[in-house]
């Protein structure tokens, strides 16, 4: 990962159009940042005191750089094992930096598994959680008999054949706004269970079948409890409308069992247009994938 960004990228802010704002007469600056990192040797991206999460190796290696203690509050939490490719977050500091040297020393801090994509000055208000409108994710399936190695925990392998189309039907039925109880796990910390779906796309790609889905948020689990219960369709374990069923029952007892984590990744989180038109344009991802937008 290099510091640069892509061509349709917005160009890296010069050093002196940085956004500076005033804190008791201390300039302090927000930045935005996209992460790109495997989970599979973290526990999800929240920072814990017995476990290693990606949000404390991030504040680590950026509170070096800014030699100040600094905390970074992402769009949204991973799960254990789940992967982002374009995680947006941001983080208040009084340490002037230009962005090439943000992104070439941050990134030097950071382990092989996790890299800062961008860096774009912000104003103040902006808040990469609160400030989101919607979010997406990309859970990506190789479907094929023998098991990957270079790709291994980058995907969720299933060997058995599955129906697309079945899953295909299912998948569109979620489309809108849904009590999701059947679909979010027992230690989910939400206060509310109801949440809107913009899309539930479901395709090949070759080998791979790929769950793209939007919302305004998710719940714990929610697309790994989902992929769950199509992987059920297409094993024809149950049948397409099954899901809407079991989505009326609010039990999350009577769902079949979550998909593992390897697959999933967080892909975007979307603002309104004040905030959206600062920040890079990157392609979509996972990159390997080379999916249209």
């Amino acid at each position: 990962m290099t510091d640069s960004l892509s061509d349709n990228a917005q160009p890296i802010v010069p050093q002196d159009e940085l956004i500076q704002h005033t804190d008791e007469d201390t300039p302090t600056y927000t930045l935005a940042i996209a992460i790109e990192f495997l989970g599979t040797h973290y526990y999800g991206w929240q920072r814990q005191k017995e476990v290693l999460g990606v949000q404390q190796v991030l504040e680590a290696a950026i509170s070096k750089v800014a030699n100040e203690t600094v905390e970074v509050v992402a769009a949204g939490r991973t799960d254990s094992g789940v992967h982002a490719s374009n995680m947006v977050a941001h983080f208040v500091t009084r340490a002037y930096r230009p962005t090439h040297n943000w992104l070439r020393g941050v990134n030097s801090l950071l382990p092989d598994d996790i890299a800062l994509r961008w860096i774009q000055p912000m104003p103040s208000d902006f808040h990469a959680r609160f400030k989101a409108i919607a979010r997406r994710y990309r859970y990506v399936t190789l479907n094929q008999d023998t098991r990957p190695a270079i790709l291994n925990h980058q995907v969720t392998h299933i060997h058995q054949p599955l129906d697309l189309a079945a899953m295909q039907k299912a998948a569109a039925d979620i489309v809108g706004t849904h009590d999701f109880t059947s679909f979010r796990a027992a230690a989910c910390q939400s206060n509310q269970p109801v949440r809107t779906i913009s899309h539930a796309k479901l395709f090949a790609h070759g080998a791979f079948i790929v769950f793209d889905i939007q919302a305004d948020g998710f719940l714990h689990h929610m697309v790994r409890n989902l992929m769950g219960t199509l992987y059920a369709i297409g094993r024809h374990e149950l049948q397409p409308d099954d899901l809407l069923a079991i989505l009326a029952q609010k039990d999350r007892t009577i769902a079949p069992p979550t998909a593992a984590g390897d697959g999933l990744y967080f892909i975007k989180a979307y603002y309104p247009d004040e905030y959206e038109s600062l920040l890079p344009k990157e392609p979509l991802t996972p990159i390997w994938l080379n999916l249209p937008d």
